[in-house]
Parts: C-alpha cells; structure tokens; sequence
C-alpha cells in the first residue's frame, strides 16, 4: 500500500455530497432481511464494513441484487427464514455487523460462528452476551472475544439497564427482542445514536421512546423503501478542513443530522466555527440537512457526558481542530475511545504529537493546547480509517510533506475519501 504525501492547501471550495450513511446502511440491509419481502435501499454505502455485513446476510440465505452504484433490493425472508451459514461469518472489521447479527443470530433455530480480523477480534463483546443471555441466547465467547459460537435459543423479554450509552449494544438487544416472547425493555444511562428505532418502527415493529427508555415487542417487520443520507460521521472531515483552512467555503448536500449523531456539530458550533444548517427534510424518519461551511477562528471546549457518545467516533478529527482552537480543550469521559478499531486515545495522541501537535493523554480523553503550529512528518494510521482521514487533514495545515501509511483503510467508511477532497482543493498525492 503506497504512502500518501499531503502538502499545505490555500484554500477550499466547491459543492460534495459525502457517501451514505455507515450506520444507516448496515441496519437497512439487516433488518431488511428479517422483514416480509422486498425492501429497496437507495445511497447506500458500499464500503468495506458495509460489504461485510451484505456477505454474512447472503451466507444466512437472504438474496441481495444490485440495482445500480448505489442501490440495494433485499429480499427478506422475515424473522425466522434464514438459514445455517455454510461456514463463519466474517465481519472483517465491523463491529456494528458482528453486534447486530449476533442479536439476530441467537434468535434463529440453528448454530452459527461470528469471526473477523484480528483488529475486530480485540473488541470487547461481553457487553451483548450479558443482556444477549439474560434474554435466553446461548453464546460462547473467546476470552469475552470474538469469534462467538450462536446457539439460537427461544428468547425471552427483559428489562435491561445498560451500564454504559451503546447504540450498538442497544440495537441488539431491541433486534433480539423481536425474537422474545414478550416485550424488552432497554434503559440507558445517557443518549445514544437513535438509528435503529427510527427503522424498526418505519417498519411497523411496535417501538415505545420515553426519555432513555426505549422498549420493543415481538414484531414482524414490514419491508422498507429508504433513501440513506450522508453519513455526518464522514462530512465531519471535510467540515474540519474546511474550518481549519484560511479562504475556505463549501457546501455538503443531503447530510443526516440525527441529533443523537451531530454533537460534533455542537462542540464546533460552541468552539465558534461558521457552520448553517439549511435546507432541512426529513428522509426515512431522518433529518437531513446541507452544511455550508466557511473558513473560522476556534476556541478551546471542554467536552464530557452526554455529549462524547453523541460524538464517539468523531474525536480523532475533533483533535485535529483543537490543535489550531485558541486555548487548552479538554476531553472527559471518553473512555470508550479505548475499544475502538485502536486505542484512540494512545494512537490519536502519538500521531499528532509526530506532527507538532501539543497534545497529552489522559485515562478517560485527551487534553490539547492551541493553536499550535503543525509541521509535516511520516505518520502512521494504524489500520484505522478515522486516524487515517484526521490525520490527512491535519497535513492540510502543517506546513512542509505530510506522508501517511495506508490512508486505503479509509474505504472501511468512506470509499472516495481523497479523490473527494481534491475535488475541493486539498493537496493529495
């Protein structure tokens, strides 16, 4: 895999629209397949996660066509129409797919074997198997990892407090109590990404919200025609750029603003950056939005509680604006950062200060001192496409090469990253 050499951009502008949503998509096509017929997704990303997720549905019996770039029709089988995989389903590195099939795997009839790579392998999974067998579900773990061992059981309904804010824990819990014999009830500490209630219930799942407390009943699901937004997770990059880069303007098209997603968009907004929300929609229960960004002197923010899981997978870009924000930003409270495809918190840390960044760890977050200036140094992504992409826009304003080990990683959320920014001025070869 070749380096990529980043130099110093004077300017940014244009008009993109960033690929589908990650989040959106994995669950479209998985909740998809349990539904009575024939759903259809359009924008769907088709990225290395998301390819993921759409080999372990067809290994489970369930036919996918390809109707262009960008559009799915899943024919599902409804809750109990799959049928026993042939061989391990790999997730590659998607924690979103081995979380979820897991929740729909231990209500099936038969054995299935969930595996990945060894960066998937390293995650925790005790935190679905706890609530996962509580319900009934007979699941062996390794070591409290993957591989996972199903065992499809009958499932029963339960009232579940989670100890940390998950969506993914959460939406396998609710998937699974679609299977149960009676209703589950699920009650989280904090807020957490809403995605998969908004589905099951456009789906016709009987879904009850109030405050943190979301319970589900036994459900057939009805097929579903979806258009995916862009995925906010992935204009965040853009966004940061064009924030950081002095003259910039753009304009992202059709971005999902779920505000159980956007608390970046919060803590820049409090940082003082020039973001307007317009055009506002709503598309398969989820608001949808254009983002006009402009060129903005940042402030330092001190981020914690409810917000971080509203931002999870967005710190590794949010530090590289911290770097260029007038004062010492704090991060609380982000333990979580821990678990992720890395250590966030370590590899975030290391790769920036390589740059120039005044950056130190800390046992639950990071603290950032700015602005400083960046210098361009060989970096490393470590495999993981979010410290990838940060760090090519981090190379945007040091001055000097930046040159990055394999930014391909990328692919595993946003396919076309590059080629995207260079259509707005970013300096990539």
């Amino acid at each position: 895999m070749r380096p990529i050499r980043v130099s110093q951009s004077d300017r940014l502008s244009g008009e993109i629209r960033v690929p589908g949503d990650k989040s959106i998509s994995h669950r479209a096509v998985l909740l998809g397949a349990i539904g009575n017929g024939q759903s259809n997704i359009s924008g769907f990303l088709s990225c290395n996660d998301t390819l993921a997720t759409l080999a372990c549905v067809r290994s489970v019996g369930i036919e996918i066509k390809k109707q262009d770039d960008k559009s799915l029709a899943v024919y599902g089988k409804g809750r109990h129409g799959l049928v026993p995989p042939n061989a391990p389903l790999d997730c590659v590195r998607s924690g979103t797919a081995m979380r979820l099939l897991t929740g729909i795997l231990a209500g099936q009839s038969f054995t299935s074997v969930l595996t990945g790579d060894p960066q998937l392998l390293r995650r925790p999974m005790e935190r679905i198997i706890e609530p996962l067998s509580k319900m009934g579900a007979m699941i062996e773990t390794t070591d409290g990892h993957a591989p996972l061992t199903v065992h499809g059981a009958e499932l029963h309904g339960l009232a579940y407090p989670m100890p940390i804010a998950s969506a993914q824990v959460k939406s396998a819990i609710l998937i699974a109590g679609l299977f149960a014999d009676s209703p589950t009830t699920v009650l989280q500490p904090g807020p957490s990404r809403d995605h998969s209630e908004r589905m099951l219930s456009a789906m016709g799942a009987k879904v009850w919200t109030e405050g943190l407390t979301v319970m589900i009943a036994p459900s057939e699901l009805s097929p579903i025609s979806i258009d995916v937004p862009g995925d906010f997770s992935s204009a965040a990059f853009p966004i940061v750029a064009a924030l950081l880069v002095s003259g910039s303007r753009i304009m992202l098209r059709d971005v999902g603003i779920n505000p159980t997603r956007t608390g970046l968009l919060d803590v820049l907004s409090e940082m003082g950056a020039n973001v307007k929300v317009k055009s506002l929609h709503h598309t398969g229960n989820e608001p949808v939005a254009d983002l006009e960004v402009q060129s903005s002197s940042l402030h330092s923010v001190d981020i914690k509680g409810d917000t971080v899981v509203r931002m999870i997978d967005e710190f590794p870009i949010l530090a590289v604006a911290a770097t260029q924000a007038k004062g010492t930003s704090i991060v609380h409270n982000a333990t979580e950062l821990r678990v992720k495809e890395t250590d966030r918190i370590a590899t975030v840390t290391e790769e920036l200060r390589k740059l120039g960044a005044r950056i130190e760890p800390t046992t639950d977050g990071f603290i950032v001192k700015g602005p400083t200036p960046l210098h361009g140094a060989p970096v490393s992504s470590h495999g993981d496409h979010r410290l990838a992409m940060a760090l090519a826009i981090a190379g945007l304003v040091a001055d000097g090469t930046t040159q990055i080990d394999d930014v391909e990683c990328a692919n595993d959320s946003f396919p076309g990253f590059m080629e995207l920014m260079q259509k707005i001025g970013a300096r990539y070869d």
